[in-house]
């Protein structure tokens, strides 16, 4: 039997490794910190001289998408006793054990002359002795080869968690430069690692909160290009982009898209009062609450039955939950200061948000009943999470104090142990996670 190696992330705390002689390997949260699982990557076989590069660069790729997650360390190559010679050789599993390898991770790679890239891998048990899967094989474009790295990574992290992976995605965010006063903002994406920049829009109007559609080829934002606040869809492909439902008069913003990919929430401001309002691309606007407070940070439920929002009608931002068409809302966050920005999690499970209290701002995370609040981060200035596809790191961003401060993203595990920040080109906020691309 396989030695499979399980990681139980259904609740939130700490984690420990424990290897039984004669049963599974399983990592375990319990309640603090997680002791990263020790895995090999020995430099992928480039089985033609146009691939050395490539062979290279994605075996790198790999390592960096595991090391990332906190769950995996790396070991380094100087610790190897045996290399791999060939991706058919017997693997040395005597040698592996003898560094505290858990995980092997073997490749190859092909470059043809018709511009293509051809990968393929094995993923080891090394206390079993067993590959744990079957092999694959993965080809694109040499351009690509950056995506079938990450494809990889996420076939091996799924087969060691049972989890979904979600390092072949990408990140749609406001890309900012200047000076504090007078910050120059336009639309980016970029892959979730902070590579293959492309920019979406020009910095001659001020843009905010990019959100992607349900399969990643449309982009909603807000733009100040007609001198108010106005809800834009933008082809991700064509970059070609349309107003959606101009009304004289008002400003529409914080959209976000429906899991059916056709409808849409956002706040609309007319009068002085903002409410949330729904309605098909194209189609004619339904209005969703009616209050003299202010609605706005709408976020559908995954089955698309509920919204969770935020509203000040207790006399401070709260977080509450409506039906999607409408009706009674029930609010979920009770503990001290202010909520906003919540987001749903692809799971189901939980409520992404940003807090505010006693002068410092957070990520945390809440069941969708308002129950086991947790705070992931504390700053001068976190806000606007989005969580990643598989629903277990939450991407958002901080802002630095001062004259100087300037915004930058960031991404947090939800045990709150793992931050990184990720690299961009210049300033950068706002990030919006896609779903895993096809």
């Amino acid at each position: 039997m396989l030695r499979i190696l399980t990681l139980v992330l259904a609740c939130l705390g700490c984690a420990t490794i424990a290897a039984a002689q004669n049963g599974p390997l399983r990592i375990e949260i319990t309640e603090g910190v997680i002791e990263p699982l020790p895995f090999a990557v020995p430099a992928f076989i480039a089985e033609n001289a146009a691939a050395a590069q490539y062979a290279q660069d994605i075996a790198r790729v790999i390592a960096a998408d595991l090391s990332g997650t906190g769950l995996f360390r790396e070991l380094p190559a100087s610790a190897f006793i045996s290399n791999v010679t060939s991706f058919d050789s017997p693997v040395q599993y005597a040698d592996w054990k003898a560094i505290n390898a858990q995980a092997l991770i073997t490749g190859a790679v092909s470059a043809g002359s018709d511009g293509r890239v051809t990968v393929k891998f094995r993923l080891y048990d090394v206390f079993s002795g067993t590959e744990l899967g079957d092999g694959m094989q993965l080809g694109g474009t040499t351009g690509s080869w950056r995506r079938i790295a990450h494809k990889v990574a996420d076939q091996v992290y799924s087969r060691i968690t049972g989890e979904g992976g979600y390092f072949d995605s990408r990140v749609v965010y406001v890309s900012e430069k200047g000076p504090k006063n007078a910050r120059e903002k336009r639309l980016a994406i970029m892959d979730y690692d902070g590579a293959n920049v492309q920019y979406l829009t020009d910095s001659s109007s001020i843009v905010l909160a990019p959100r992607f559609s349900p399969n990643g080829d449309r982009v909603l934002y807000t733009s100040y290009v007609s001198g108010f606040p106005q809800i834009y869809l933008l082809d991700v492909a064509t970059v070609g982009r349309t107003a959606l439902g101009e009304q004289p008069g008002t400003m529409t913003f914080a959209p976000r898209f429906a899991p059916n990919g056709q409808t849409v929430v956002y706040s609309l401001s007319a009068g002085g009062n903002t409410d949330l309002y729904s309605q098909n691309i194209g189609g004619t606007p339904t209005r969703l609450t009616n209050a003299p407070s202010i609605e706005t940070a709408p976020s559908y439920s995954p089955d698309g039955s509920q919204i969770v929002f935020e509203s000040d009608r207790s006399g401070t931002q709260q977080l509450y939950i409506m039906p999607a068409g409408g009706g009674e809302a029930r609010r979920i966050s009770f503990g001290e200061g202010r909520y906003g920005t919540p987001v749903w999690s692809p799971r189901g499970d939980y409520v992404a948000f940003t807090k505010q209290n006693a002068g410092r701002f957070h990520i945390g995370v809440m069941r969708t009943d308002g129950s086991e609040e947790r705070l992931l981060t504390a700053s001068f200035l976190d806000e606007g999470p989005s969580w990643s596809p598989n629903g277990r790191v939450i991407m958002f961003t901080r802002e630095t104090q001062g004259e100087g401060g300037a915004p930058a993203l960031y991404s947090v595990d939800i045990s709150g142990r793992v931050l990184n920040k990720v690299k961009t080109e210049g300033f950068a906020s706002d990030p919006a996670w896609s779903p895993l691309l096809k």
